[in-house]
C-alpha cells in the first residue's frame, strides 16, 4: 500500500512552497489508490497554535486535498520516549552538554585547521562521574544520534543516485535539553510506525534524509523512497522566502485565485510537462510523474495564476455559482442569463459583483468629448427599460439612420455610454439585463 504524508508545523500559514510538497505527496497516493496522511508537527509547544492547525486544514480542504487520516505529533510523545529508550539501549543515542558558545568555538577551530566543522563526539568519552559533575554545575544534557560513519546511498525520485559520507555530517541532535524531540527524530519514528512508503520534500532536506535513513534503520524499519523537489524562486530567480508572507494559501484564496488554477500550476511547475488547467484532481494525478521534474531552481510567478483562474472560473457551470449569484441580489429569473453574459468577462468570481452593479444600478457613462452630441442625440431614441433581445439591434439601426454613423464609430460610443466599459459582453445580451441607464438622464 502506497502511503505518503504532509507534515507541516502549525506555527504559521502554509504557503506555495508548502503546497508544492503537499500536492506531490497527495498525487502520488491518489494515483496509486493509497493513503495520504496529514501529520501536524506540533512538538514545539510555544510556537504551535491551534489557529494555525485549523488554518492548514482549511487551506487543504479549499484545495480539495483530503487526507485519509490526521495525526498530531503532540499525541505521540510517549512513543518518542519509548523509541529514544530503545536507541539508548542500542548505544545509538548519547548525551552531550556543550553550550552553543562552546560548539561555535569548536567549529571555528576546525575551520581554521582546514577541517570540516563536524561534531567531535566528545560526549562519547564522558564517564558517569563527568556527567554527574556537569549536572551539578547546572548544565542540561541533550541527546545526539550516533551515526555509522559510512556512505549513505539512495536513488532519489528526482535527483537520481545520491551518496553522502556520514563522516562529513555531525551526529544530529534528536532531543533537546528541555526534553523536546526534534523534527529529525519525531519524523523518523512516525514514518517508521505509520508505514510511510514515499516522501517528497524540498531539496534543502537532502542531508536530513541521509541521517533519517540511518535513524529509521536503527528503529528496525525500512526507509521509504525519497524524492527532493527543487526550491522555488521568484520570477527573476530571486530568493522567494522573503516574499512567502504574501504567498500564503489563505491570501491567494482571499484574493480570488481559483483552487484549480493553483493546483494546476503547482502540479507541473518545474517539470517538462506544460502547465494546463485541470479541473479535477484525478486528471492531475493521472498525468503526474516525478521523473518529469528537474533539480534546477524553479521560478514561480503569482501572475501566472490569473490566466488559469480566468479559465477555471469561466468554465464553471451555472449550478456551481448559483448561490453566489443569488447573494448578489440577482433575481432568479435573470440569474442564469446573467451568468452566461457576465462569466466570459471575469477573472475572479468577485468580478461578478461589478457587472451586476452595472446592470442593476447603471454605469457611469464614459463619453469622449467628440462623441458628446452624438450620444446625447442617441439617448433620446432609447426607450426606458425593460429591454429585450431585439432592443440593441433596433436601437442602433435607428441611431445609424438618424446620424449616419456606422461601424465602430456607432457602436463603441454607445457601449461606453451604457456600460462604462470599452469591452464586455455582446450588447444584444447586455440590454435585457440593464435595469437602469444613467446616460438617458
Amino acid at each position: 500500500m502506497t502511503t505518503t504524508r504532509f507534515a507541516p508545523s502549525p506555527t504559521g500559514h502554509i504557503h506555495v512552497g508548502n503546497l508544492r510538497t503537499a500536492l506531490m505527496n497527495y498525487l502520488i497516493a491518489r494515483k496509486a489508490g493509497g493513503t495520504f496522511i496529514l501529520r501536524l508537527d506540533d512538538t514545539d509547544r510555544e510556537r504551535s497554535k491551534q489557529e494555525y492547525a485549523d488554518g492548514i486544514q482549511r487551506d487543504l480542504e479549499w484545495l480539495g486535498l483530503e487526507w485519509n487520516r490526521i495525526e498530531r505529533q503532540s499525541d505521540r510523545l510517549d512513543r518518542y520516549a519509548e523509541a529514544a529508550e530503545g536507541l539508548r539501549d542500542g548505544k545509538r543515542l548519547y548525551e552531550v552538554f556543550e553550550t552553543p558558545t562552546e560548539l561555535d568555538l569548536k567549529r571555528k577551530k576546525q575551520l581554521n585547521m582546514g577541517r570540516p566543522p563536524v561534531y567531535d563526539r566528545a560526549g562519547l568519552n564522558l564517564s558517569a562521574e563527568d556527567i554527574a559533575k556537569l549536572r551539578a554545575e547546572g548544565r542540561d544534557g541533550y541527546w545526539r544520534f550516533l551515526l555509522d560513519q559510512e556512505r549513505i546511498e539512495w536513488t532519489d525520485g528526482i535527483l537520481g543516485d545520491i551518496s553522502i559520507d556520514a563522516a562529513s555530517v555531525s551526529d544530529p541532535v534528536l532531543i533537546r535539553a528541555d526534553g523536546q524531540v526534534l523534527y529529525t527524530f519525531a519524523s523518523s519514528v512516525d514514518d517508521a510506525d505509520m508505514g510511510v512508503t514515499h516522501i517528497v520534500r524540498g531539496a534543502d532536506h537532502v542531508t536530513n534524509t541521509a541521517t533519517q535513513i540511518q535513524i529509521i534503520r536503527a528503529l528496525g524499519a525500512t526507509p521509504p523512497s525519497f524524492a527532493h523537489h527543487s526550491l522555488l524562486t521568484g520570477p527573476q530567480g530571486e530568493e522567494l522566502s522573503k516574499r512567502l508572507g504574501v504567498l500564503a494559501i489563505k491570501d491567494l484564496r482571499e484574493n480570488g485565485v481559483a483552487p484549480q488554477a493553483l493546483l494546476s500550476l503547482m502540479a507541473r511547475l518545474g517539470s517538462s510537462q506544460p502547465v494546463e488547467l485541470r479541473m479535477s484532481l484525478d486528471d492531475l494525478a493521472a498525468g503526474f510523474d516525478l521523473s518529469q521534474f528537474g533539480a534546477s531552481p524553479t521560478k514561480f510567478d503569482a501572475e501566472d495564476l490569473w490566466p488559469l483562474t480566468r479559465e477555471a472560473n469561466q468554465s464553471k457551470p451555472f449550478a456551481e455559482v448559483a448561490d453566489r449569484i443569488a447573494a448578489l441580489g440577482v433575481p432568479a429569473d435573470m440569474a442564469e442569463r446573467f451568468w452566461r453574459v457576465a462569466s466570459q468577462n471575469i477573472t475572479r468570481l468577485d468580478d461578478l459583483g461589478a457587472w451586476w452593479d452595472i446592470f442593476s444600478k447603471g454605469a457611469d457613462p464614459q463619453i469622449d468629448a467628440e462623441d458628446a452630441d452624438f450620444v446625447a442625440q442617441a439617448m433620446t431614441m432609447l426607450p426606458p427599460p425593460p429591454y429585450t433581445d431585439a432592443t440593441w439591434g433596433e436601437f442602433t439601426a435607428a441611431v445609424k439612420q438618424a446620424t449616419g454613423r456606422k461601424g465602430k464609430g456607432l457602436f463603441m460610443p454607445l457601449r461606453k455610454a451604457l456600460t462604462g466599459q470599452a469591452h464586455g459582453p455582446d450588447m444584444s445580451d447586455v440590454m435585457p439585463l440593464l435595469q437602469v441607464v444613467r446616460a438617458r438622464s
